[in-house]
C-alpha cells in the first residue's frame, strides 16, 4: 500500500512542466546503438542507469528508488550493489520505472500523453496475459491456453521494446544533465533576424563617406 509521502509525490508529478529531452517515440532514431543495447541487455542497462542516476553514490541507493513499501527494508545499506542486482533480476520493469521516477522528481519532468498511452498499453497487455493464464489453469481449456501463450509472448516483446525505449530516454536525459547531449534547439543556428539586427534606419541619410551602423542594444563605440 502506498504511503502518504508516495501519494504526495505522485500528485506533484501532475504539476511538473519540463519535458524529456527526447520523446519516447523518438528514442530509436536519437540513439540507435544504446536502444539496441537496452533491448538485448535490459538488466545491464538498468543497472548502469540506476548507478548513474545516483551520481555513482551507492550509499544513496534504496530498493525500487524508495517508491515501494519494501524500500529501505531490504538491507540496502549493508550491500547496495547486491540489492540493486537482485532488484533488477526480480523486478526488472519496476527497476526501470523507479529510475524514471527519480529523474522526473529531480528535473520536474512530466510524462506526455503519448508516453502515458504507450506505457499504459504495456501494463494492460501484461495484465491481460496474466488473466488469460489464470483462466487457462483453472479451466484447462487448450484454446485459452494457446491464447494465453500468445499473449505472454506478445506482452514480453512489448515490455522489452518499451523498456528499451524508456531506458534510452533516461540515458539521453542524463547525457543532457552531464553536458554530453544537447538538443537541436541548443545546437541549431539562430535565425537570420537574430544574428543581424541592422536595418536601413541604422544608416544616416546623406554624406559621401561610409557611416558605421548602429547595432540595437549595443552602445555606439
Amino acid at each position: 500500500m502506498a504511503s502518504h509521502e508516495q501519494l504526495l509525490k505522485m500528485k506533484m508529478r501532475e504539476n511538473y512542466h519540463n519535458t524529456w529531452a527526447v520523446q519516447l517515440m523518438q528514442t530509436m532514431s536519437a540513439d540507435p546503438p544504446y536502444c539496441c543495447f537496452a533491448f538485448w541487455c535490459g538488466p545491464c542497462a538498468s543497472y548502469l542507469l540506476r548507478r548513474r542516476a545516483l551520481y555513482g553514490d551507492m550509499t544513496r541507493y534504496q530498493c525500487c528508488g524508495g517508491y515501494m513499501p519494501c524500500s529501505g527494508k531490504c538491507g540496502e545499506r549493508k550491500c547496495p550493489e547486491f540489492c540493486l542486482f537482485t532488484e533488477i533480476l526480480c523486478c526488472f520493469s519496476n527497476s526501470v520505472a523507479s529510475t524514471r521516477f527519480m529523474l522526473q522528481d529531480e528535473f520536474n519532468i512530466q510524462t506526455t500523453p503519448c508516453d502515458n498511452c504507450i506505457i499504459g498499453f504495456m501494463f494492460c497487455l501484461q495484465q491481460l496475459a496474466c488473466i488469460c493464464s489464470l483462466i487457462a489453469c483453472i479451466t484447462g481449456d487448450d484454446g485459452i491456453n494457446d491464447l494465453a501463450q500468445c499473449l505472454n509472448c506478445l506482452s514480453d516483446s512489448v515490455i522489452c521494446t518499451v523498456c528499451a525505449c524508456m531506458q534510452t530516454q533516461h540515458k539521453i536525459e542524463m547525457d543532457k544533465r552531464d553536458g554530453i547531449f544537447e538538443s537541436s534547439s541548443v545546437m541549431g543556428v539562430p535565425p537570420v533576424q537574430q544574428m543581424s539586427r541592422m536595418t536601413t534606419q541604422d544608416f544616416p541619410p546623406g554624406g559621401g563617406g561610409y557611416q558605421q551602423p548602429v547595432l540595437h542594444g549595443f552602445p555606439r563605440p
